[in-house]
């Protein structure tokens, strides 16, 4: 029997040494020592590197335990690397630097996804360290380690390298950090200070030279730093940013400015505080200070870079055109993010606005809002709000407007408040559906918002009305996801209602919205939620209901809600997510039984009389106070008595006692709209809705299936 095992495919490790190995020079020279290298430096400082080897590229192999198994580190440059099998991988790393590339590490080996050009210094055994470029790629299996590529660059090529890793997010720190790790290879510490107005995403003039205020927005290595030195997220001394700042617009233009040694730090900063601020260190230190410029007429200097090193490596003439050139390149890449993060600010802004803030007597609300990303770029058109209306019941909407960014946002605020004033104003949930269909039409069309990021057309909204007295939600919902409903008995699952077009959606079949009513008692739960709570692409839409249905389902009586909700999208959306991710749960409360009461009417001239005398003896029963109890009675005369004389059929009156104040309906099957007006002096009508308005903290209409309810409220 042949035993030679059958080809298999190479690996990332093979496919990295075979595609890379061809640039390893043969017979070349050992690797130069770092003392070497500093007196070489130090004897011709302009010395033309063109003989030096360009690019140099290597590969070592790890498991899953992040234990080396083999390597390909031939290249003279490597030299001093320990790197043999059986060591961990983190054995080459400074010690500061180790816990952040141990996490980028286990990140790869759990997500399968590449980690791409990060600039990492690599320890040798005499201590001293190599710039590289590194990149993570997953092994394939059966394998299932990683493959670590690293590139030892020349500064030319580093400054490419450099730009396009810069350039991959649009979050400011994470630019800012990645710009300070680039320019570490020029030194031994990097820093990377911004003006405040920058990292906070506002706008920058060319007139703030005078009230400059920088905050220290990246620092590398990653180290404990003495006390009182200056650390990301830290402010810059006062004294500091102006001389900085100062600095580097030396004849109202930026100019990179370098401090050869500590003498000279002492000296240029004059204050033993602000050195102990800036110096890195005990040591006798050199710094660079390249300004972060905005090409612009004049120049807008964003902040500042800041390259320090031993003292006995001064900066060389090229390096500081190289230094300079890199921070030109990737100024732009901090502008960018100053703008997205000022959109992210605002975008945010909004949508925390439109939150639910809190429940009511009557029922008990929390949410959730995850955007997809840390950055801006998640930030999109998903909202949640739930706010009481003034007759007692509870509106809660949800909607989703498609695509992401402040026009997404904008669109996302004027439905959500619309709505709420639609609603507010009594209108039934399809009716409020039908009035914002016929808004994003009017928005913008399909090709114009597409253009921009989103798109008004499409927008789903689900509508949904609490009545704490029947224990009825009445709903209404435009190519929304259905709701999830757990009954108190623990039963839970999406509402049956029929699929209808998002709005504005003219392509499709014109149908009025559906109206359905479910039963929703004491201790009920309501789940509200955006797709991209559900959506998973190795689910069915339908599964990921079913998640979330069980989830919602485990949220006990006593439970509180806040948490239950943070519960429940953790287990159903673990960052990093694709879709931004919104859920609402409300839990049903209601009134008691004893503290509403129900009568039905025929409309007759008597009616107002048999009205005060079932009131009268109820009030008296919740031993109301007589004023109050006086100004019940009048009103609900008033009511019924223009109930019965401007409308048809029974009429209902309903009183409530919630709060501090009685709730008095009175219902009929008229279709007219009750409207204050000033009656004449000599006129035998029209008082009664005067009488109402005056006795009353607010009153108003909502419309019915069968007609109107006139409600109204008066403090007890």
């Amino acid at each position: 029997m042949d035993s030679t095992p059958p080809p298999s495919s190479p690996s990332a490790f093979d496919l990295v040494s075979r595609a890379l190995g061809r640039y390893i020079p043969q017979g070349g020279a050992a690797a130069p020592d770092a003392q070497s290298d500093r007196a070489t430096r130090r004897q011709a400082p302009d010395q033309s590197a063109a003989g030096r080897q360009e690019q140099i590229l290597g590969a070592v192999n790890l498991d899953r335990d992040l234990i080396i198994t083999r390597c390909n580190l031939a290249a003279p440059v490597f030299a001093g690397l320990d790197a043999g099998a059986g060591r961990p991988f983190v054995d080459l790393l400074p010690p500061g630097d180790v816990p952040t590339v141990t996490r980028r590490l286990r990140q790869v080996v759990e997500s399968g996804e590449a980690h791409v050009a990060r600039i990492q210094r690599l320890r040798r055994e005499d201590g001293s360290e190599l710039v590289v470029s590194m990149s993570i790629l997953p092994s394939a299996a059966p394998e299932g380690g990683l493959t670590v590529s690293v590139i030892a660059m020349a500064r030319r090529l580093h400054l490419y390298a450099a730009e396009t890793a810069i350039g991959t997010s649009l979050d400011i720190g994470e630019t800012a950090q990645s710009l300070a790790e680039s320019l570490l290879a020029w030194g031994d510490v990097a820093a990377v200070d911004l003006d405040f107005a920058v990292w906070t995403g506002e706008g920058v003039s060319a007139g703030a030279r005078g009230r400059i205020r920088l905050r220290r927005a990246a620092l590398v290595p990653d180290r404990v730093w003495p006390e009182g030195y200056t650390t990301a997220g830290d402010d810059l001394p006062g004294d500091a940013s102006r001389l900085l700042a100062q600095a580097v617009l030396r004849d109202d233009a930026p100019q990179t400015l370098v401090i050869p040694g500590g003498e000279a730090v002492e000296r240029v900063f004059g204050s033993p505080r602000v050195a102990r601020a800036l110096v890195p260190g005990d040591r006798s230190a050199g710094v660079a200070c390249i300004p972060l410029v905005l090409d612009s007429a004049p120049p807008v200097v964003l902040g500042v870079a800041e390259v320090w090193r031993r003292a006995d490596c001064p900066f060389r003439d090229s390096e500081l055109f190289d230094l300079q050139e890199l921070v030109a390149r990737t100024a732009h890449h901090v502008d960018l993010a100053r703008q997205h993060q000022r959109e992210h600010t605002q975008v945010l802004a909004l949508q925390r606005r439109l939150l639910p803030r809190a429940g009511g007597d009557t029922i008990e609300i929390a949410s959730v809002y995850q955007p997809a990303t840390p950055d801006s770029a998640g930030v999109g058109g998903d909202w949640v709000n739930s706010f009481p209306l003034p007759d007692g019941r509870t509106a809660l909407v949800v909607g989703d407007v498609v695509g992401h960014g402040l026009g997404a946002a904008a669109t996302m605020g004027q439905l959500s408040m619309e709505a709420r004033a639609l609603l507010s104003a009594g209108l039934a949930p399809d009716q409020v559906l039908e009035h914002l269909d016929e808004t994003v039409t009017l928005l913008d069309d399909a090709e114009s918002g597409l253009a921009a990021g989103y798109s008004a057309l499409g927008s789903t909204c689900c509508i949904a009305l609490y009545d704490p007295v029947s224990h009825h939600m009445t709903l209404s919902s435009a190519g929304h996801l259905p709701p999830i409903l757990v009954s108190p008995d623990g039963h839970a699952g999406p509402l049956a209602i029929r699929p209808h077009p998002g709005l504005g959606a003219e392509f499709a079949l014109r149908e009025p919205f559906d109206v359905y009513t479910f039963g929703v008692p004491p201790g009920s739960v309501l789940a509200l939620y955006t797709d991209g709570l559900v959506e998973d692409p190795a689910l069915s839409i339908d599964e990921g209901m079913d998640r979330l249905a069980d989830a919602v389902a485990t949220v006990h009586p006593w439970d509180t809600l806040q948490q239950a909700v943070r519960h429940v999208v953790s287990a159903l959306a673990p960052r990093p997510q694709r879709d931004d991710v919104t859920l609402l749960l409300a839990r049903m409360i209601g009134y008691r039984k004893e503290d509403t009461a129900t009568w039905r009417l025929p409309a007759r001239d008597d009616a107002p009389a048999r009205a005060r005398v079932q009131v009268a003896a109820l009030l008296a029963q919740w031993r109301i106070r007589d004023d109050t109890r006086h100004d019940a009675l009048l009103l609900v005369s008033e009511l019924v008595t223009n109930a019965v004389r401007y409308a048809t059929g029974p009429v209902t009156v309903r009183l409530i006692r919630a709060g501090h104040g009685l709730l008095c309906e009175v219902g009929d099957t008229g279709n007219g709209r009750p409207r204050l007006r000033r009656a004449g002096l000599l006129d035998d009508g029209g008082r009664g809705l005067s009488i109402v308005h005056r006795l009353t903290t607010r009153w108003g209409v909502r419309w019915t299936d069968t007609g109107k309810v006139v409600w109204a409220e008066v403090s007890r």
